[in-house]
């Protein structure tokens, strides 16, 4: 899919790679959700199906704390304070650990709150609001942000869920 260039094509991105998603993590079964076995996020390391759902609500979470603070005028600790870009491995480890005590049916039952509340947030603002100037870093606007931070990574786990149950015959 070509990157998404305003709202509309960002809410089919978001809605159209979480639906598959969501489909292919409802297909595994919760007694395997918490043995390691998937490339992690971090070099040399392995997580479950568990971990990538926390990452992935971790990230939605990140996501709406920006949309809060920016809507409140106040500064933006990217990717999340306390932590810079060539952390994310321990960034995942903290989701990871975040999560750790949800059931399988908790953990996706709260990705997909926090997927319906960055629509929403989506939903309430303009194209211009979107798209129109940079967000961040003087380059990234605050749709480009939402999407590198949403679509894709749904579209990145879903594959590495495909790879791990094909290896997995699960």
């Amino acid at each position: 899919m070509a990157v998404p260039q305003n709202k509309f094509e960002l809410l089919t991105a978001i809605n159209g790679n979480f639906d598959k998603l969501l489909g292919d993590l409802r297909a595994v079964a919760a007694s395997g959700v918490d043995e390691p076995g998937m490339a992690g996020h971090a070099k040399g390391t392995t997580m479950s199906v568990a971990n990538l759902v926390a990452y992935l609500l971790g990230w939605n979470e990140l996501v709406l704390k920006w949309l809060n603070r920016d809507a409140q005028g106040l500064p933006i600790d990217f990717p999340e304070t306390g932590f810079k870009w060539n952390e994310l491995g321990r960034l995942a480890r903290k989701f990871y650990a975040d999560y750790e005590n949800m059931s399988w049916e908790q953990l996706l039952g709260e990705l997909e709150k926090a997927k319906n509340r960055i629509v929403g947030e989506i939903e309430s603002r303009t194209d211009g609001e979107l798209y129109g100037s940079p967000w961040y870093g003087g380059k990234w606007t605050m749709g480009r942000m939402i999407q590198f931070n949403t679509s894709s990574p749904y579209a990145n786990a879903r594959a590495r869920l495909r790879k791990w149950r094909k290896a997995n015959n699960a």
